[in-house]
């Protein structure tokens, strides 16, 4: 069980505070994102930080968890954390996010679903985007401000 599982089992639905990487896999000017199970909307790979970890291996382990892509190195672009990171899940589960922006460099393999997180892989263009997810929302606005 991870350890957000485990905090869920003491608290319930209580808010609580996670630490998380979130990783931009971009390939020929378009963005990867996850059509996500839990909500229905579109987020960008990532999740919580596990114990003992640093959030480079976050980073990787949730990249390859969640498309089965590797990536030789990541980037930080930035952190993000507040009142603009709460999210209440469809469950119930409420939490405030600080979520580290990597982005994956050097990538190789061909993304595909490798969990239960997600129901569809796919690139968009930043100009041409689904519904998102709330989280990704704010974090790809502050990405169109940015020079890449």
């Amino acid at each position: 069980m991870s350890y957000i599982g485990e905090m869920r089992a003491f608290i319930g639905h209580r808010p609580m505070l996670t630490a998380g990487a979130t990783v931009l896999v971009l390939r020929d000017h378009k963005l990867l994102l996850n059509l996500r199970s839990d909500t229905n909307t579109w987020g960008i790979p990532g999740g919580g930080l596990e114990l003992g970890e640093t959030l480079e291996q976050t980073a990787a382990r949730e990249l390859w968890e969640e498309t089965k892509l590797r990536a030789e190195g990541f980037t930080l672009l930035h952190l993000f954390s507040g009142e603009d990171f709460y999210f209440r899940y469809p469950n119930g589960d409420e939490l405030y996010s600080v979520v580290a922006l990597y982005r994956a460099e050097n990538v190789s393999g061909e993304p595909r679903i490798n969990d239960a997180e997600s129901r569809k892989l796919k690139f968009f263009g930043l100009d041409a985007l689904p519904p998102l997810e709330s989280r990704a929302e704010k974090i790809i606005n502050w990405l169109l401000e940015q020079p890449l």
